[in-house]
Order: C-alpha cells, then structure tokens, then sequence
C-alpha cells in the first residue's frame, strides 16, 4: 500500500507562483497530496488546490493578476491599524471559494495565521475556508487584521514560516516542506523608504526565527523544497512567469524522489 503525502506551503508573498509551478509539475506526474497545510500565499494555493481547483487553473488565474486586483484604496482605505482595506482580497477568495468549509474540502487542510492578542500561533483547521486564507496572509500593517471570536488575526508568517510539523501531525507517511523564501536574508541594494524599511526588517526577523525552526524541527520534512528565487521580493507583483518555471522545473526534478518515498 502506498504512503500517504503531506505538503506543507510556507509564506512568500508573490514568489508563491513558485508553489504553483512545483504543484502543476506534480500534477502532470500523477503526484497529488493527500494532506496540504499553508502559510500566509501557501495558505492561498493549498487552500485553493484543497478546495477543488486544479493547479493548471490556479497558475493561469494567478499569472493574470495585477496589483490593482489587490491593493484596495477605496474610500476610508486608511485605518489606524492598517494601510489598506481588505474588501478586494475577500472579493477574490469568496469568487473561487465561496462559503466553502474547510472540512468539506476534498483533501484534509489547514492554514495558520498569528493572533495578535495572545501572541500565539492560530490553527484554521474548520469554519469557513475563505476568512481562514484570508487571516492566513493579512500582511500586518498593510492590510487590516481580522477579527475573530477573541482574536486579532494576522499573516501566520509572523511565527511559522512552513507549517510544516503541523502537516506531519494531520497524518502524513511523507512530508514535502516548500519554503521559497530561503535566501530572503541576502543583501539587497538598498532601502528606499519606510515601508521598504519595515518589510526589510520583518524580514530579516523572519530568517532568524525560520533558521531556529529549522534547526529544532529538521528530520520532520522528508524533503526540503528551497526554490532558487533571486532578486524579487515578495511584495512586488513581477517576474510571476519566472518564479513558476524555476518551481516548475523544481518539481520535475524533485518528483521521482517523491514518488519513490510513497511507494
């Protein structure tokens, strides 16, 4: 009897088109997982792919996206919380997802956001699917934190990267780890604003914390997806066709080793 296969997709803003390129490249192989948990735009590809979607379908939905899709200035945009307003990321979520639960999805999910009032980490593992994702990847700062029950909800980026013991403990005989934020501590040419300044920062904050992670939770991924993205941050909506292929071309590579592990 084959095994069963969990992947954990950790956050990264726009880089996550390299989720989608390993996802499809999986597809085409006959590969598909049987548990998925997700992080901030890991928490959005798995969350979709969970929900019923194809990988094909989620990669040309996805390389269509512009900024203005995204980024909501309407009236009374600004907050004392936040810079943007969220409507236009719940239009997007709820046209795909609906009022989906998260279990009645096809294949067992769950997606972590931060709780800004208990400074813990929050686990989505039922409720309504699209108020999950969308507390999964609320860039805090950016876009307003979302209120639910007791909690202050935030990007589950904030405490954990790759939710990736969390897919090992919903069942899974193997475990694929995709963090495609790896090198986001490298030098960057400079520091243009205070935005550039806080995001630069959180950053940074997040490689320390990760690295810690990695060294105290790594035998948990039987394989450690780290696509080669350089040069683009995760906050730029760019270079979407490039971030695909380098993880398209990853999940070809990686692809025989997994099917081999599931045997």
């Amino acid at each position: 009897m084959s095994k069963t296969l969990g992947l954990a997709l950790g956050c990264g803003g726009s880089r996550g088109m390299a989720h989608v390129g390993i996802m499809v490249a999986l597809e085409e192989e006959g590969i598909k997982p049987d548990f998925i948990t997700g992080c901030s735009i890991g928490a959005v590809v798995g969350g979709c792919y969970a929900a019923g979607m194809s990988a094909r379908e989620i990669r040309d939905i996805t390389l269509n996206l512009k900024s203005r899709d995204i980024v909501d200035f309407g009236p009374g945009f600004l907050s004392r919380m936040a810079l943007l307003r969220t409507k236009k990321l719940e239009e997007i979520f709820e046209s795909y997802i609906g009022d989906l639960k998260i279990e009645d999805m096809k294949i067992p999910f769950k997606c972590v956001a931060t709780d800004l009032i208990s400074g813990k980490l929050h686990v989505f593992g039922s409720g309504n699917a699209a108020l999950a994702i969308r507390s999964s990847c609320t860039i805090p700062g950016v876009f307003k934190p979302v209120e639910f029950e007791d909690k202050l909800l935030v990007d589950g980026g904030c405490l954990c990267r790759v939710p990736t013991k969390l897919v090992k403990e919903m069942g899974a005989d193997v475990v694929v780890a995709v963090d495609i934020l790896a090198n986001i501590n490298q030098p960057v040419e400079g520091i243009g604003s205070l935005i550039t300044l806080m995001l630069r920062v959180y950053d940074l904050m997040d490689a320390q914390q990760t690295a810690m992670r990695k060294r105290l939770e790594g035998d948990i991924a039987d394989i450690l997806l780290e696509p080669d993205i350089k040069d683009l941050s995760q906050y730029a909506i760019k270079d979407l066709d490039k971030t695909y292929g380098i993880g398209y071309k990853l999940g070809k590579e990686y692809a025989p080793k997994i099917a081999a592990l599931l045997q």
